[in-house]
């Protein structure tokens, strides 16, 4: 009897909680009760925060692969990579073992005004070693970024100097760049390679265009291989420049959300630029915005590999405790009426998530006939009508397989332990300035510069020390990859140019070789954009019989 009169206070106010919450929806209802009942009467405490937090993060699990849920912490480490900026250092670094390495400080950022110089090995952080402790990059991070006008103490080893240097840093605003590379290809070609779609990407790509222009660009080269998206203000800004007055570049739609277009100006600058735009499975979202729009107004050729297929709109809805969820609330339709995003089923992100290894399972990276169209999925491009797939993601019309001839199980393991970037970083630091000396530009080295068979033995010898076995006849397989990896790598470190590993790199680049051929060809661009491509006509037919 003296139990039962004890729980009686307790199931009183859960009553009456329960009473003061008929007002509501029922199923409101059932899921206060439900906390309430949990806090009030579980036989262990419980973290009412943390419960709320699960709670929402079940309910959007069960809907969609991308509403999501982020605490006040993931908040901000989300949206720092696209606000264009964030405070700190002013360096770049690689990890070269368990020592932070200095790549290259940014020029006129707080480490160059203070006198870091590239190649130094930063040791302590306000008295905290991080040489030799296996620190993840996120942890050093930490350490060296914070508040603006904050300080940092760092002691660095410099390899000319016995005894560690002191820079005592006030932190300052760092930009992040959206462009990784911009250069002429040849006399009249530009290229230029756009990672993410961020708050100042267009005003990026803008000085970009200018100065290629400046350069004698008449045609162009936009890469948005491995462009996972972002903002999409920055894809319609984008799109503006490159469409026609009116023509609409996106829409949006949902059950609860009204049909929402976004129209081309008239203004742009570009509109009669000569384009390809490359892409491949990784390009998702905001860049497939830009690439569907590019497709379906016939205004430049879309070479590459079918993207990702992220075609669901989040609103981001902010808490008061810095917290934020991201809630589906429509899809993207490029101006034909493709729905961007590819099926998925509710609650089952495990296979979304494994979709794209089921696309290289099947065959579709590296082989035109192993692709299938369903016939339902054919629509047509609004200036001449040819036709176009949706369905999930942006089919190229010049599908480039993935060449995979010299890829050999000793390039993945030397790759895995970070044996390329350790050797490419070990090599700078003996060379740094013969290197500089000998190749004055970027031009020099990537002429001039040649990766010896002395430098692959003591590449090799470094593997072999970090317990990757050398195979003679795999070695072989990707030998030409390697150093050209190795070489670009070097060039990166040397020249402090975001657009060096890509120079080098892109001799080799099998899209970025389409995209060149069809562009030099003019009679073959306009019949792409006048007619399509003839070939995915069999494709269809293969799958309807």
């Amino acid at each position: 009897m003296k139990k039962i009169l004890l729980a009686l206070p307790m199931c009183l106010a859960l009553s009456l909680t329960i009473s003061a919450q008929r007002s509501l929806p029922q199923a409101m209802q059932k899921l206060l009760n439900a906390e309430y009942a949990i806090t009030s009467l579980y036989v262990d405490s419980v973290n009412e925060d943390k419960l709320i937090e699960d709670a929402i993060k079940g309910m959007l699990e069960s809907l969609d692969p991308h509403s999501s849920y982020t605490d006040a912490k993931e908040t901000k480490e989300l949206e720092e990579p696209l606000q264009g900026e964030f405070s700190g250092v002013g360096i770049q670094f690689n990890m070269n073992k368990d020592t932070l390495y200095v790549i290259q400080t940014i020029p006129g950022g707080p480490s160059e005004r203070v006198g870091v110089l590239a190649g130094d090995r930063i040791i302590y952080v306000n008295d905290t070693i991080i040489a030799g402790v296996k620190m993840k990059n996120s942890d050093i991070q930490k350490r060296l970024r914070g508040k603006k006008g904050t300080q940092v103490t760092i002691k660095v080893q410099r390899p000319s100097v016995k005894e560690l240097i002191t820079f005592r840093i006030t932190r300052d605003n760092i930009p992040l760049h959206s462009i990784d590379a911009q250069y002429m290809l040849d006399e009249r070609t530009g290229y230029l390679r756009i990672s993410r779609f961020g708050a100042k990407t267009y005003e990026e790509m803008m000085d970009a265009l200018s100065d290629l222009k400046k350069q004698g660009m008449t045609q162009l080269v936009m890469d948005l291989s491995d462009n996972g998206g972002g903002y999409l203000n920055a894809a319609i800004d984008m799109c503006n420049e490159f469409l026609e007055r009116g023509q609409l570049m996106v829409y949006t739609e949902g059950d609860n959300s009204p049909r929402n277009e976004a129209n081309a100006n008239g203004y742009g600058d570009y509109k009669d630029l000569p384009m390809v735009v490359m892409v491949n499975q990784y390009s998702a979202s905001a860049a497939e915005i830009f690439a569907g729009a590019m497709q379906d107004w016939d205004r430049a050729v879309i070479v590459g590999r079918r993207t990702f297929g992220k075609g669901l709109v989040q609103r981001p809805i902010k808490f008061d405790d810095g917290s934020m969820m991201r809630l589906t609330v429509a899809r993207y339709y490029t101006p034909s009426g493709r729905c961007i995003q590819k099926p998925y089923d509710r609650g089952n992100k495990k296979a979304y998530e494994k979709e794209l290894l089921d696309r290289a399972n099947e065959g579709e990276y590296y082989s035109l006939d192993s692709i299938q169209f369903n016939d339902t999925l054919r629509y047509t491009t609004r200036l001449h009508g040819r036709t176009i797939y949706g369905g999930g993601g942006v089919m190229p019309d010049v599908y480039v397989p993935i060449d995979t001839t010299e890829y050999s199980t000793y390039y993945r393991d030397m790759t895995a332990k970070g044996i390329i970037n350790q050797y490419a970083i070990q090599y700078v630091d003996k060379n740094r300035k013969s290197i500089s000396k000998q190749y004055e530009t970027l031009k020099d080295f990537d002429n001039g510069f040649v990766v010896t068979d002395a430098m692959m033995r003591d590449f090799i010898a470094m593997g072999e020390k970090d317990s990757v076995k050398y195979d003679e006849e795999k070695y072989r397989t990707s030998e030409q990859l390697l150093k050209d990896i190795i070489k670009g790598l070097i060039a990166r470190d040397v020249y402090g140019d975001q657009s060096a590993y890509n120079v080098i790199i892109n001799h080799r680049n099998r899209d970025l070789k389409a995209a060149i051929a069809v562009l030099n060809d003019r009679e073959r661009f306009d019949r792409l954009l006048r007619e399509g491509n003839p070939e995915y006509e069999r494709l269809v037919k293969k799958h309807d019989e």
